[in-house]
């Protein structure tokens, strides 16, 4: 699994002109599911989610979690964070998922983050053709691959 989180002052995510989710302070989390990822996947990167000190402190030092500042977390599926470029200019998306495989996969891992962060989490639709508006606090970027660990 693949993630790209940004902390956030604020993001929602619209689908047919009508906002599913928003989210206030807090991590968006973009997130690719590739074929190999397994539950174990699923629960280290939630784990590593909510426990990321990427907010800042009462001296301004990223030392706090989401969890710290009670912060909420907006999680939308997104394929090509899987995009190969190494030929040509159109991306291959060879590597992510089919629906089949993806789309409990992503219900697990939402669920799995709503436990760690104790509260719900906003979500996007898989496959929806979704607008996400945010701001990003930083900007803070954070990229994350489940099968690169080390």
């Amino acid at each position: 699994m693949r993630v790209l989180i940004q902390r956030v002052t604020h993001a929602s995510v619209t689908i047919e002109g009508k906002v599913k989710s928003a989210i206030k302070e807090g991590l968006l989390v973009l997130v690719g599911i590739e074929d190999r990822d397994t539950d174990e996947d699923i629960n280290w990167l939630s784990g590593k989610i909510v426990n990321l000190r990427i907010f800042p402190d009462e001296n301004g030092v990223m030392n706090k979690s989401v969890l710290d500042v009670n912060g909420e977390i907006l999680i939308i599926s997104q394929f090509t964070l899987h995009a190969m470029t190494k030929k040509g200019n159109r991306p291959s998306y060879i590597k992510a998922s089919k629906p089949e495989f993806s789309i409990p996969m992503y219900e697990k891992f939402c669920i799995q983050v709503s436990k760690d962060l104790g509260k719900p989490v906003g979500t996007g639709q898989f496959g929806a053709d979704m607008k996400v508006e945010l701001l990003n606090d930083g900007p803070t970027t954070i990229w994350i691959d489940s099968q690169n660990k080390e």
